[in-house]
């Protein structure tokens, strides 16, 4: 298994790792590797399907059932050389 070292990690960012980690009862790096899966789990399975993400987003607030506007048949394109 592959490992990385993060340099320059803000003292911010750090204490908030570690809160984070404390609070799902693991270690700093069990936690950045949770992130890290979770971040790039959530961008490949939304960049695959767009339309499958939208419905999942707004299924839960129900449908509309919109009427279909009645279509006229195309009219011819205008002739401009005349």
């Amino acid at each position: 298994m592959a490992s990385i070292t993060i340099r320059n990690l803000d003292e911010v960012l750090e204490e908030r790792l570690r809160l984070r980690a404390t609070q799902h009862g693991r270690s700093m790096e069990d936690e950045a590797c949770d992130i890290l899966r979770r971040a790039l789990a959530e961008e490949q399975s939304s960049s695959r399907d767009l339309a499958g993400a939208i419905c999942r987003r707004f299924a839960p607030l129900g449908g509309v059932e919109l009427l279909q506007t009645p279509r006229e048949p195309m009219r011819e394109p205008v002739d401009f050389e005349e």
